[in-house]
């Protein structure tokens, strides 16, 4: 069922985390953070959501860091019911995609209660203060992509942050699979 996440509220602070890759290896908001603003993704393996639009989310998130932009994604989605989503398949899908940011596992799902995710893909865009300034989505693209010269809505908002510190006021909420809660 699709779910569409609420607008931005404006200012919000960006939560801690301190989450492991596929590896082990872990990783912090503050290791994430770019000295112009921070994207936070929160994404899995499996919606048909993301996997239409997962190579425009690589594009978008290496050119948001050559802007000085901090990029990662997080996987908050139960592997009980849904083992696609679990860390080895991160790990592969990461691989497979050339993600250039680091991929998250959030398996007690606490950090993407504290960010309010609703569902996948759901974008978090910070300024350099970690001040929420955009909650909306990728572009147009729904369970099947948009036209390739779609306006490309989270990438043109992200470069406004990291220019001017805030985000567009008018913004288009994100639409995709709901995250799917341990019971």
């Amino acid at each position: 069922m699709a779910v569409r996440p609420p607008v931005c509220d404006f200012g919000a602070r960006a939560p801690d985390f301190t989450l492991p890759d596929p590896d082990g290896r872990m990783f912090s908001f503050g290791d994430i953070a770019g000295p112009r603003g921070t994207l936070v993704m929160f994404i899995c393996n499996h919606c048909p959501y993301v996997q239409a639009v997962i190579d425009r989310i690589r594009r978008d998130a290496a050119e948001l860091q050559q802007l000085g932009v901090g990029v990662v994604a997080i996987s908050a989605n139960d592997v009980g019911e849904y083992p696609q989503d679990g860390p080895e398949q991160m790990k592969a899908e990461a691989e497979k995609h050339g993600f250039t940011f680091p991929y998250l596992y959030d398996e007690s799902q606490h950090i993407a209660r504290a960010y309010g995710a609703e569902c996948t893909p759901d974008f978090f865009g910070y300024n350099a203060a970690g001040e929420l300034q955009y909650r909306g989505r990728l572009d147009a693209s729904g369970r099947s992509p948009a036209p390739p010269d779609a306006p490309r809505e989270l990438f043109a908002a992200m470069a406004q942050i990291a220019e001017t510190g805030q985000g567009p006021r008018e913004q288009v909420a994100s639409m995709g699979c709901s995250i799917k809660w341990k019971a």
